[in-house]
């Protein structure tokens, strides 16, 4: 890796290589170059490897645009979506551009120099090196790799099993015939429960609160129609017809959620009896408030309905040698336990900002389009849609950094700075609305939002889309340049 580069990326999963793969495409006189922690691309995609592992996005928006998915049916398998990405970083040529196991640990930012400095730990030697960079794309999620969340449950060490949570399963871990108590009830729950019953376990499902679940076919009934086209304007006809469909059910969710709601449980009594959706498929909060999630076919609930697995609705109040005690006073027999229960938050891979010499707050910024924050310089971070696909709007960070460059290169500009909104602290509001666990434990990690304008996180790809790639680029933003 050369000392300066134009563009420095930071991660090399499904954003990370989607915004290498952009710059080839748009800015081909742009250098760049991508850094990656671990020793392998893919991001979430290589780190998830438990059974049942897949994607709660329909293939053909969490795909890329320039690449769609090119196989048949809606929800695909790590594996499967892993291969993808690696196709499309070497159809690009950026897997020969990543620098495995460099992780970046802080970047200081020059005004004088209008670039940022970037300290750099290689893992294999142990030492440290210096990137310079004139953008910095962050590009790492918003969750740790390296952990997941598992609550304080107690007695949990007195588990006489493995207890497993799905970032980190083991290879090779047996489960035919074991006792498998699954606590959790999002969508890694929901996913894993169905495998582990397939591979032979004797499967509990132990949630605290229901999720709202929707079954979702397999197979795209619009395909067949869809294939009197060419295939790449039905793929894209159709990748359309779920965008719309994605923005409208949120929509529904936020204006109508009463509606939404019926049409989830008339989904879920085409597999259960109604005293077991009432039970356990029936939430206390409005859909989308969490993420929603999807069953292939409606597996899981088929499971429940004919015994195969467990699912049990209660709060797990310790654990002891042969499982956990619930609230109810039952015991949860098991020879092993999954702890399906969330995420941590770790935004911009944990590294150490810098302006002139002074600590950036993430929480203290506000979102200039959920992409960029407030007074930080020449910095551009990808954070996907929380209601929708991932890939819908890294791809659009990727195409909003290549127009940053383009302008900046056509002007002489040398700096481009989102401005400090004058919003008053009751305008504030967290940047994701979401109300999952991982999002409120966190909510003092990440960046604001404003009520109106740039500042605004609409997740919304249908207004999104013209606005970013449109919009005037002068609209919060400050070009100036350095002094030679």
């Amino acid at each position: 890796m050369s000392d300066h580069v134009d563009v420095l990326i930071v991660g090399a999963g499904l954003s990370g290589i989607g915004t290498a793969c952009r710059l080839v495409r748009e800015c081909p006189d742009a250098t760049f170059a991508v850094l990656e922690c671990r020793d392998a691309t893919g991001g979430t995609w290589d780190v998830f490897r438990y059974p049942g592992v897949r994607s709660d996005s329909d293939m053909l928006t969490l795909s890329y645009d320039f690449r769609l998915w090119p196989h048949d049916g809606t929800l695909a398998d790590g594996a499967a979506i892993l291969h993808y990405l690696r196709e499309t970083a070497a159809a690009y040529g950026i897997d020969r551009r990543v620098r495995f196991r460099h992780r970046a640990v802080a970047a200081s930012w020059s005004s004088a120099d209008a670039r940022w400095t970037v300290t750099v730990r290689d893992e294999n030697r142990g030492s440290e090196t210096i990137v310079t960079c004139s953008m910095l794309s962050v590009c790492t999620g918003y969750y740790r790799l390296d952990r997941g969340w598992t609550p304080d449950f107690p007695g949990l060490s007195d588990f006489a099993g493995p207890v497993v949570h799905p970032q980190h399963w083991p290879d090779g871990l047996p489960v035919e015939g074991r006792r498998v108590a699954v606590i959790g009830s999002g969508a890694t729950a929901m996913s894993m429960v169905p495998a582990l019953a397939a591979a032979g376990a004797r499967v509990t499902m132990v949630q605290r609160t229901p999720s709202w679940v929707a079954a979702l076919p397999s197979r795209d009934r619009g395909a067949d129609a869809a294939r009197r086209l060419p295939r790449r304007l039905a793929r894209q006809a159709l990748r359309w017809r779920n965008i719309v469909v994605s923005v409208a059910t949120y929509q529904l969710s936020r204006r109508r959620p009463a509606v939404l709601e019926r049409i989830l449980r008339r989904g879920a009594l085409h597999h259960l009896p109604p005293a077991v959706v009432d039970a356990h498929f029936t939430p206390a909060y409005r859909p989308w408030d969490q993420r929603l999630c999807l069953v292939p076919d409606g597996d899981l609930l088929d499971l429940v309905a004919d015994g195969t697995v467990e699912l049990v609705t209660d709060t797990v109040e310790r654990f002891g040698p042969g499982g956990p005690e619930l609230g109810s006073g039952r015991h949860v027999d098991a020879d092993i336990v999954v702890t399906a229960t969330g995420l941590e938050i770790l935004l911009a891979g944990g590294m150490h900002l810098t302006v002139d010499g002074r600590d950036v707050d993430p929480a203290s910024t506000v979102g200039w389009k959920a992409m960029m924050l407030s007074g930080v310089p020449n910095l551009v971070i990808t954070v996907g849609y929380t209601n929708a696909s991932w890939t819908l709007k890294s791809d659009l960070v990727a195409g909003h950094l290549c127009r940053l460059w383009k302008h900046r290169q056509r002007h002489g500009w040398t700096t481009v700075v989102p401005d400090t909104p004058a919003l008053r602290p009751d305008e504030l509001r967290p940047m994701f609305d979401l109300r999952s666990g991982y999002v409120l434990r966190s909510r003092h990690l990440l960046p604001r939002q404003g009520p109106r304008g740039p500042w605004r996180s609409r997740q919304n790809y249908l207004r999104d889309r013209p606005s970013v790639r449109r919009g005037r680029l002068t609209d919060g933003l400050t070009f100036s340049r350095a002094a030679p």
